[in-house]
């Protein structure tokens, strides 16, 4: 059996990094990107080490630069046989409220979260309509259900994301390529470490890693990770009244 491609947009931590391993134990070829090279150089050294079979292609990469991403991801296409699996997970959470004189922080946000994994996703489906095969899969987040208290850039940004796979699902079916999104919890990452509220349910980001690749390889069309607590929490947040949501802000 021909050995399957996964690329992953923002490996040098957090989720991406242990994914990059959890697909390596897998026996997948990686193709990473992040924009710290330093970081996916010591993941290569690591993965190369612990699976020789593995073959590790790295590239540098910030998201927010559109035109970067279309050339990284066909310098990718053009070194990997085929690209199975393509997922979309760089992205960033800077909390800020509004009129607090910090715009920056939620431009940011939008073009890494949004515009970024939408160019990443276009350039990947050209290639994969190329080979009329093929998985795009989003990291979203649970917060994408509601709009967070003193997070709401990135709730918003996460909610765009999920609601525009949601739509391109159905054309690119018909191209044999199927989409995935998936909406993670708490999991033990730098990105939750920031965080100055309480994080429940929170995993380890092994745990959450394996979870992915498992629900990424039964192609489901979307989930939360865990399925459990977090589905039906999803529903919760979801049915709170608006001005019972309201009280939760800063």
């Amino acid at each position: 059996m021909e050995t399957k491609t996964v690329v992953i947009t923002g490996a040098s931590s957090g989720i991406g990094k242990a994914l990059a391993f959890e697909y390596a134990k897998r026996g997948y070829h990686l193709g990473l990107t992040a924009r710290r090279l330093n970081l996916l150089e010591e993941i290569k050294q690591q993965v190369e080490q612990q699976y020789s079979s593995v073959k590790v292609e790295i590239l540098e990469l910030d998201v927010m630069d559109e035109r970067a991403v279309f050339a990284v991801m066909s310098q990718f296409a053009e070194r990997f046989r085929t690209l199975d699996v393509i997922i979309i997970n760089a992205g960033v959470s800077l909390p800020c409220n509004p009129g607090t004189g910090k715009y920056e922080k939620i431009q940011k946000t939008f073009q890494t979260n949004l515009t970024g994994a939408i160019a990443t996703i276009e350039a990947s489906v050209e290639i994969l309509k190329r080979q009329k095969s093929g998985q795009i899969v989003g990291i979203s987040s649970v917060a994408a259900f509601r709009g967070l208290p003193g997070n709401a850039a990135y709730s918003a940004s996460k909610a765009a994301l999920s609601t525009y796979m949601e739509g391109i699902r159905n054309h690119l079916r018909k191209h044999h390529i199927d989409v995935t999104v998936l909406h993670p919890g708490f999991i033990h990452t730098p990105l939750v470490e920031k965080l100055d509220t309480p994080v429940p349910f929170m995993i380890s980001v092994e745990k959450g890693a394996r979870q992915i690749a498992d629900l990424i390889e039964k192609r489901v069309y979307n989930s939360t990770i865990p399925v459990m607590p977090w589905s039906a929490v999803s529903k919760l947040m979801r049915a709170i009244p608006d001005k019972v949501w309201a009280r939760f802000g800063r």
